[in-house]
């Protein structure tokens, strides 16, 4: 996350990142549906307006980084080497996730905390299914500017869909090779293979059109 240059903004992004921080550590402990904001106020020494102020709903304060995840796919297409096609772009994206240690995958015994709060929450579960939803959109309306198409281009919405399918099956098939191995390079083989996969298999269905 980019931080703020002016102190006002600073004071303000670590704020919420001290309410997330409690929120997540509330949420893991004790399990998200038996955590009231009045307790992740007192945890993080605000008021309960204050909490209001950052996160409008209490899922959020749990996904506190899904923009940045929109973000980040929004950039790899427009920041993108024009000699990689649209598909191989995100499948690059994985690989260098990878190697730099990125905690947006990281599967380890601190990242499957996380995963498990998530599988004990029908709320996360469900927030956690928008996110994916979303961020489809998001991949589907740069494809399309990317390629110059119009947004609601049918081809740039199957392809985002079927590339977040992609990934969501890898994260969590990786979370599970880790929880039977407890092997973090096993696991990130795992998330690659089926993201290399899937990207074979996309690039096959988007065969005669700009995306492959």
């Amino acid at each position: 996350m980019s931080i703020p240059s002016d102190r006002r903004s600073r004071k303000r992004l670590a704020t919420r990142e001290g309410i997330s921080d409690a929120a997540t550590r509330l949420f893991i402990e004790r399990g998200f549906d038996h955590v009231t904001v009045d307790d992740i106020a007192a945890a993080a020494d605000v008021g309960r307006m204050t909490v209001f102020n950052h996160f409008s709903r209490k899922e959020d304060m749990f996904f506190d980084r899904d923009e940045e995840g929109r973000q980040m796919l929004r950039e790899a297409l427009l920041q993108r080497d024009p000699r990689v096609s649209l598909i191989d772009t995100y499948g690059l994206l994985a690989h260098r996730l990878i190697a730099e240690h990125s905690p947006v995958v990281e599967f380890s015994a601190r990242s499957q905390s996380f995963i498990e709060a998530i599988e004990a929450s029908e709320t996360l579960k469900a927030r956690a299914r928008a996110i994916r939803d979303e961020c489809a959109q998001v991949v589907a309306l740069a494809l399309s500017e990317c390629a110059g198409r119009e947004p609601g281009d049918p081809d740039a919405q199957l392809a985002a869909g079927l590339l977040l399918a992609v990934w969501t099956v890898a994260f969590i098939q990786a979370h599970r090779t880790f929880r039977q191995t407890r092997d973090t390079e096993q696991a990130n083989a795992a998330f690659l293979a089926l993201v290399d996969k899937g990207s074979s298999a996309l690039k096959a269905a988007m065969a005669g059109t700009p995306y492959a």
